[in-house]
């Protein structure tokens, strides 16, 4: 078994049916036969996506690349069972002709065109992400502040883009090295203090945790400006002061109230974990 794949499984709620998950390359991986009986009701699912395949070669022909044998927990210990992400399950999906499959197939229409209007008029995104965070049962206090913490990330990303930081990976580098002079530890291992998987950070940091992360990278961004900073490795240096002026910031707290900023409380108890992935909006 390899590493990417994680040791435990969990259920995803699809209009009232399970499907087994489990986060493999960082990601969410749903069985596939658990999606078919869900739409379908098939007693033999694997016969359906045969005949599936066959009336889509299309589908067929980059099946290798949609689904992947993973290890699953099942009632007889782990099995490897066909497992596809999220983008694999969308495209699955419409090749299911069942009755089932259509308010599936209205919800992706309807998420297709919202993204298109989202595009045209960024501030809709912003209000959606705010509906989401509410309906979760995150406080009005608690999202103003995770929604301006994504305009100063955004404002910070831009800086390190026109400066030269092009590669997704030289992005976690310059994150982290923020977050280790802001917190003491990096964001794998503040996620990790809070017990989340694939589940975001930010959505599970205290309002002091989101401040400090704030005050961390707006710093940054002032610093770089200020120095024109050029490249990954002037911006590295920029990244580690920035956060210094957090982390300095959080200690001279801590020191006045005793208490620690960085917290192991997270909203989990506010988001079912079986449900936190539905695929289907409830019509």
């Amino acid at each position: 078994m390899t590493k990417e794949i994680q040791k435990s499984s969990k259920i995803a709620i699809f209009k009232d049916k399970k499907i087994r998950k489990i986060i493999h390359n960082d990601e969410w991986w749903f069985v596939v036969k658990d999606i078919v009986i869900a739409l379908t009701d098939s007693v033999n699912p694997s016969e359906y996506l045969k005949k599936m395949r066959k009336r889509d070669p299309i589908l067929s022909e980059g099946w290798g690349q949609i689904v992947t044998p993973l290890y699953v927990d099942t009632e007889g210990g782990k099995q490897r069972l066909n497992c596809s992400n999220t983008e694999g399950v969308f495209r699955i999906i419409q090749s299911i002709p069942s009755p089932k499959a259509e308010p599936f197939k209205r919800w992706l229409a309807k998420v297709g065109y919202e993204r298109i209007q989202e595009i045209e008029d960024p501030e809709l995104a912003t209000k959606r992400s705010r509906a989401i965070y509410k309906a979760k049962g995150y406080p009005d206090s608690w999202i103003e502040k995770r929604m301006r913490g994504i305009a100063i990330r955004e404002k910070l990303t831009d800086e390190w883009e026109k400066r030269g930081v092009k590669e997704k990976n030289e992005y976690a580098i310059l994150t982290a090295e923020i977050s280790k002079a802001t917190f003491g530890l990096k964001p794998s291992d503040h996620k990790k203090l809070k017990k989340l998987e694939k589940e975001n950070l930010r959505d599970h940091m205290s309002d002091l945790e989101l401040i400090f992360s704030m005050l961390g990278e707006a710093s940054t961004t002032k610093i770089a400006v200020k120095r024109n900073a050029k490249g990954f490795r002037e911006n590295k240096k920029a990244a580690k002061d920035g956060g210094n002026v957090a982390g300095n910031a959080r200690k001279e707290l801590e020191q006045k109230s005793g208490e620690k900023v960085v917290t192991s409380a997270n909203f989990l108890n506010k988001i079912s974990k079986d449900q936190e992935i539905e695929l289907i909006e409830k019509e």
